[in-house]
């Protein structure tokens, strides 16, 4: 496994205790298909599905994280999460989330961003 992807699992291993700290309930990691990846899938506390896309950052990153959630991955992200629905037949409200992990701090700092894009 190449050193970006095991700073990758990292970081979602660090969101996903993140959320779960904060009630939100973890339904997939890393879900695949034909269009894409959805890299965690949560039920929050009030019953919406949320999509989170997790950005990782190190030291001397430049630029926000949720700056590379363009209108280009947001677009994948989107024709994902309609497939994740179709697939597990879901009809539930449902938004995208940025979560940025500044992984040059210990423990990495996360900042989570609700409702990132539509």
């Amino acid at each position: 496994m190449s050193a970006p992807k095991r700073a990758g699992d990292r970081g979602e291993r660090a969101v996903a205790a993140f959320l779960e700290r904060r009630g939100y309930a973890l339904l997939d990691r890393q879900w695949r298909c034909r269009q894409g990846e959805l890299d965690l899938v949560a039920l929050d506390g009030g019953g919406t599905l949320c999509f989170v896309e997790v950005k990782l950052r190190g030291s001397g990153a430049i630029g926000l994280p949720r700056e590379f959630v363009d209108s280009r991955k947001q677009s994948r992200l989107r024709a994902a999460a309609a497939c994740y629905l179709s697939a597990r037949a879901l009809d539930v409200p449902a938004r995208f989330d940025v979560a940025e992990v500044y992984d040059d701090e210990t423990p990495p700092r996360i900042e989570y961003i609700e409702n990132a894009f539509e």
